[in-house]
């Protein structure tokens, strides 16, 4: 078997090897044909591989670089401890300071340059170490911290060591991701980097035709990124299989579960060969998530960035005005009329109804506002997207479900019109902006309905080293905060045209 050095970058494995043709034929494990034929109709699940007798594979790429490798301990503990990394596990390597000394090829350091990168993150700094060395790996980290790359560019080195793709194989790298747009953002990351060894990948999502998905699934792709429902739908359908998936990410861990994917997670592990390598992201760790790992993973790494508690980025500035209910649109126009320059600005709202509602009234009050949420066809959504990240819409509303995962640069404020439901909410909503290092400014409407929340916000305010108003201070004095499993901490006007 060919093998992806890291010393000598030599990338020739899978560029050299794949062929354009012959994938997705129906002779071989896992084709249509070939498994249609024992497969009942109407089958309530696909059925479990045998995972008896499977081709041992390379997973273990490291190979530290002579300036890592003469860190001193004291050196690596300092460089950690600026960078807010801790780190758990047996064996943990130093981490890198810099894209040379991890030892990606360089057609993939060529793509990071492109990029704009200049130095890894401290999730990069230390997850690419750790995923290199193929062990499995929790990774903690908040939104914007740089985690997509943290296992995409380990995975395009993974792909890059194994056999090519026969004729009715399934994908050598599976990343399961809890809504479409966040699915389609790593696809598309997915595609920068590995289109120079001719690694393919694709997106597969609901709410759209499947015809396109099935076509990519049947020619053959080593990278699949998939939302859980809609892989299974595939899976079901003898669309594609799972025999070769030997890096398995798990991105949003999370908030997955908080959606309600636990059950369709496990049916996807089931199908995967249990030597594979998982990796396994989340921006917080409640037991939930905790406990779902001890099912998947074997002597993981941990590392987090910052704190696995709840807890805001401190470069965003937060502000909480307590007002009623009937303030809140008055409100908000007066807040775009200070803070509108062109500036992307993202307003959350609690419900779909909510959403149009407002988006409607912004517009006929002369402001260019879009809204998305799920009963938007993916064709709406994707064009609302493009509208907002051009600034041609510069203010969309939307629901927490809607935004979660998606990577719009540079917006530059959120505002909660409508206050979360949990702190968790709040925190990965405030979380749109301020991100890769840059500043933003998060506004929050609370009124009298989110005090028992006030205890809360208050604290992570303060940790943040943000003003707490006295209104606020107030309500969080003669309120209780609310009882677990009801929100908080889980267990843890005018006119105005525009031109």
């Amino acid at each position: 078997m060919s093998r992806y050095d890291s010393r000598t970058g030599d990338s020739t494995s899978y560029r050299d090897r794949r062929s354009d043709s012959g994938f997705g034929g129906a002779s071989a494990y896992g084709s249509s044909a070939s498994k249609r034929e024992s497969s009942s109709v109407g089958e309530e699940s696909p059925k479990k591989p045998d995972l008896d007798g499977l081709t041992p594979f390379e997973k273990n790429f490291y190979v530290e670089s002579p300036s890592v490798a003469a860190m001193t301990e004291a050196e690596v503990e300092e460089y950690r401890k600026k960078r807010e990394i801790t780190v758990e596990g047996r064996d943990i390597p130093k981490p890198v300071k810099s894209f040379r000394d991890v030892g990606f090829p360089d057609y993939v350091l060529e793509e990071v340059k492109k990029a704009g990168f200049t130095e890894p993150t401290p999730i990069q700094s230390q997850g690419w170490p750790m995923a290199l060395k193929g062990r499995d790996l929790i990774g903690i980290a908040e939104t914007g911290s740089g985690k997509t790359l943290s296992y995409l560019l380990p995975a395009i080195v993974h792909v890059n060591a194994q056999p090519i793709l026969a004729p009715g194989d399934g994908p050598i790298v599976l990343v399961l991701a809890p809504t479409r747009e966040l699915a389609v953002q790593i696809q598309q990351e997915a595609s920068k980097f590995g289109s120079s060894s001719k690694i393919k990948s694709t997106c597969i999502y609901g709410g759209v035709p499947k015809g396109p998905q099935v076509r990519d699934l049947q020619k053959g792709v080593e990278i699949v990124i998939a939302t859980p429902g809609r892989l299974i739908d595939m899976m079901e359908s003898n669309n594609t299989n799972l025999r070769r998936v030997t890096y398995l990410v798990l991105d949003e861990a999370d908030r997955m579960l908080d959606m309600g994917f636990d059950p369709q997670i496990r049916k996807i592990v089931s199908h995967i060969r249990p030597d594979r390598q998982t990796l396994y992201w989340s921006a917080t760790w409640p037991k939930e998530v905790e406990q779902l790992s001890k099912k998947f993973l074997y002597n993981p790494y941990k590392v987090i960035i910052g704190s696995s508690d709840l807890k805001a980025n401190r470069a965003i500035r937060q502000i909480v005005d307590v007002i009623s209910e009937s303030q809140k649109y008055n409100k908000l126009v007066k807040l775009l009329e200070d803070i509108m320059d062109g500036s992307r600005i993202l307003v959350f709202l609690d419900t779909k109804k909510g959403c149009d509602q407002i988006t409607r009234q912004l517009r006929m009050d002369g402001w260019p506002a879009l809204s998305i949420h799920g009963d938007k066809s993916q064709a709406e959504r994707d064009w609302v997207l493009s509208e907002f990240r051009s600034g041609k819409s510069p203010i969309m509303t939307a629901t927490d479900v809607a935004a979660r995962g998606l990577d719009v640069k540079d917006v530059k404020y959120v505002i909660n019109y409508d206050f979360p439901g949990s702190l968790e909410d709040y925190v990965h909503r405030i979380g749109r902006t301020g991100r890769a290092g840059a500043k933003g400014t998060a506004y929050s409407f609370f009124t009298a309905a989110n005090a028992r929340f006030a205890k809360e916000l208050i604290s992570i305010l303060e940790e943040a080293g943000q003003k707490v108003s006295h209104e606020l201070a107030s309500m969080g004095r003669s309120t209780a905060p609310p009882p677990p499993g009801l929100g908080g901490f889980r267990d843890r006007g005018s006119r105005r045209a525009w031109s």
